[in-house]
């Protein structure tokens, strides 16, 4: 069963990420959305699909140019 929110230990093994990518994706506004549960930060299973799709579209727009 696939879980609702990640947290960013969880999201980066998912995807393949250390966390230094992670955040300089965050740091370049290429990361994904993140939610704020307590003092948690949390990314939803909404936003990961979101930004998965994101990367694709860039990396095809990279391809194209």
């Amino acid at each position: 069963m696939e879980k609702d929110a990640y947290n960013i230990n969880e999201f980066c093994q998912r995807h393949g990420l250390s966390r230094s990518a992670f955040y300089n994706a965050i740091n370049v506004g290429e990361g994904p959305r993140l939610m704020r549960v307590g003092s948690r930060v949390m990314i939803s299973r909404e936003a990961a699909e979101e930004w998965r799709r994101e990367r694709e579209e860039a990396s095809k727009q990279t391809r194209m140019s």
